[in-house]
């Protein structure tokens, strides 16, 4: 069965890019634009996602908060979680870093995402 990713991001144009990109690579994806929609969508699922890929800046909240939460939960305390962000204040990094999620900063290259998701998931 393909590995289900998650992508919380507000950006239309990133899910547009990332989701054919990551589906021929055998992932299935789901999109959420807000916090409200991604918890929903983390809610909603029997089992948790296999992974996750958040950007910090969302309509209604921080992704950090999100991310938090996920942690805090013992069903997603481990969930891999990629952060997208443009954000470079270094104590927002630190908390993301500390929260055990990778980083990537945008812009970047579908090429560099795969390589960090396939790393995350483990896959060769």
């Amino acid at each position: 069965m393909p590995r289900h990713l998650l992508v919380v991001d507000d950006e239309p144009h990133i899910g547009l890019l990332l989701r054919p990109h990551l589906e021929d690579l055998g992932y299935r994806v789901s999109i959420a634009r807000t916090l409200a929609e991604a918890r929903t969508a983390i809610a909603a699922r029997a089992s948790p996602f296999d992974g996750l890929l958040l950007d910090l800046h969302l309509p209604d909240g921080s992704g950090l908060d999100l991310l938090r939460d996920l942690r805090a939960a013992p069903a997603t305390r481990v969930l891999p979680v990629v952060v997208l962000t443009a954000e470079g204040a270094d104590h927002v990094l630190a908390a993301v870093q500390g929260l055990g999620a990778t980083l990537l900063t945008k812009p970047f290259s579908p090429t560099k995402l795969t390589a960090r998701i396939a790393a995350m998931m483990g896959d060769a």
